[in-house]
């Protein structure tokens, strides 16, 4: 008879099996794919942090709020633009890119700078408002940005539309959220512009009452108050201003200048002179606070120069017009406000070649003839630039018409520049013949051409170039403006 095996009850043969081998193989193969590819830093080990951590986007909103209050403007936008990259959705975050870029205007010396910087200002905005197009304080910021715009001088002729949106959009801000007291300060800013006086006072007097705690209530209150021409009052609202951001350089040089507004107008000596020592404290605070953020602001010194040339003491003044351009080498515009401090001054020989780099720009080494009125030198760490020379529009046009009024006035038969100033002189004719006042340095300057012109003058010109003064609207700002001793020029950190 046939027995069959018996079946194993405890434990089977081994057996092999080619599927469980084939998947041991692929494992032994890749764990040393694996171990060499660590070695060879080409896979990174589990557990190993990332080379450059990925911040949240509100780290950046917060490290912007703080660099804006710190006052360092450049710093405040760069995290906003930081934040936005990671969350480009945020219209809260344009808005306040958009704020801070308006704000920092105040810091650009040329017209095409504050432009680009405003155009920024109202692409950021819009962004927002494209985001939240019903959001109160996108809308109101959006006014603020507007306003400015149509306030640059680079504008151009659509300022009064611009300026008209600008206060639409103030009104659907504030029907939007009716207690909105930004929305509200923004539209007494727009009624300033639009020179609505009476109404501006009375929707201040709301703003002030519930924006205690807000600066840009106060800033905007003391706007209204210098348009009133009440300046004593104005500085009271800048100070409080300055309490509640004490850092914002731009509220320092707006005190300053309505101190210098009120030594201006003053007919007391020992009051002048402590007018104009209490603007250049202000101005000196405005530049202590560049220097410890390392801002190479030259606003400041300009501002500066600009006090010392009311004051009629031009050599400090152009000693600080050069610190400036320290900072900003290649900037034209400083380079013409150098040259009319020099005219002032009765240096017109010195003046010539500082505002031909403004009108004309200038190489390298006639960059060091308008800077120091000598070649560069280099033991001093002196370095030539090329200076590109401003178009000629409504804030640079003296620079043109004292050009040429000096290459004119100092021409001789031996050394005649009347070519080159006639050429200006054309220049301001054909844009600005009906201001009788630029049109009268022209004249003057053309009939000195003239008559070094004819074969049968022998004589010397003897006609002096037109000095405006120190105190000439043309030539100072009213809007910005250190030392903390007034004949010292003040060192901030290069």
């Amino acid at each position: 008879m046939n027995v069959s095996p018996r079946r194993p009850l405890f434990h089977r043969r081994s057996s092999s099996n080619v599927y469980r081998m084939f998947v041991w193989t692929l494992l032994l193969v890749g764990g040393l794919w694996v171990m060499y590819g660590v070695q060879r830093g080409e896979i990174a080990p589990l557990g190993r942090p990332t080379p450059t951590p990925t911040r949240a986007a509100f780290s950046f909103v917060s490290e912007g709020d703080d660099d804006f209050t710190a006052g360092d403007m450049a710093a405040a936008i760069i995290a906003y633009q930081n934040a936005i990259r990671i969350n480009p959705d945020d219209a809260q975050t344009w808005a306040k890119l958009a704020r801070i870029q308006a704000y920092s205007s105040t810091l650009k010396t040329t017209d095409a700078d504050q432009r680009d910087v405003l155009h920024a200002a109202l692409a950021s905005i819009n962004k927002a408002q494209a985001l939240a197009p019903d959001d109160s304080t996108v809308a109101a910021i959006r006014s603020f940005v507007l306003d400015w715009n149509a306030n640059s001088v680079a504008s151009g002729d659509n300022a009064p539309d611009v300026l008209l949106q600008a206060e639409q959009e103030a009104v659907r801000a504030r029907n939007l959220d009716t207690t909105n007291i930004l929305a509200l300060a923004y539209y007494v800013e727009i009624l300033v512009d639009e020179q609505k006086l009476a109404q501006a006072d009375e929707n201040m007097a709301l703003a002030i009452k519930g924006g205690q705690d807000l600066m840009d209530v106060h800033r905007i209150y003391a706007y209204l108050l210098e348009s009133e021409g009440d300046y004593n009052a104005a500085i009271d609202q800048y100070n409080k201003a300055i309490l509640l951001t004490p850092n914002l350089t731009f509220l320092y040089l707006r005190a300053g200048a309505n101190y210098r507004r009120l030594a201006y107008s003053s007919t007391i000596t020992a009051e002048q002179t402590q007018l104009y020592d209490h603007s250049l404290e202000y101005f000196a605070k405005a530049a202590k606070i560049d220097a410890q953020l390392k801002v190479l602001d030259p606003i400041p010194y300009l501002s500066i120069s600009k006090t010392y040339s009311q004051m009629g003491e031009y050599f400090i003044a152009g000693q600080n017009v050069q610190k400036a351009l320290d900072f900003r080498p290649t900037d034209a515009d400083v380079y013409g406000q150098l040259g009319i401090i020099f005219q002032q001054s009765r240096n017109y020989e010195g003046a010539i070649p500082a505002l031909k780099c403004a009108v004309r720009g200038c190489t390298p080494p006639e960059s060091c003839e308008g800077r120091y009125g000598r070649a560069c030198n280099a033991d001093l760490n002196e370095a030539g630039v090329t200076v590109q020379g401003l178009p000629l529009t409504d804030s640079t046009v003296f620079y043109y018409a004292i050009y040429g009024s000096l290459m004119a006035s100092l021409s001789r038969p031996q050394a005649n520049q009347c070519p080159d100033a006639v050429k200006v002189l054309e220049e301001v004719r054909a844009a600005y013949s009906k201001d009788t006042t630029i049109m009268r340095i022209v004249q003057d300057s053309e009939n000195i051409c003239q008559s070094i012109g004819k074969p049968s003058s022998n004589s010397v010109a003897t006609a002096t170039p037109v000095n405006f003064g120190a105190t000439s609207t043309t030539f100072v700002t009213p809007t910005l403006v250190p030392p903390a001793t007034p004949t010292l020029v003040p060192q901030a950190t290069p």
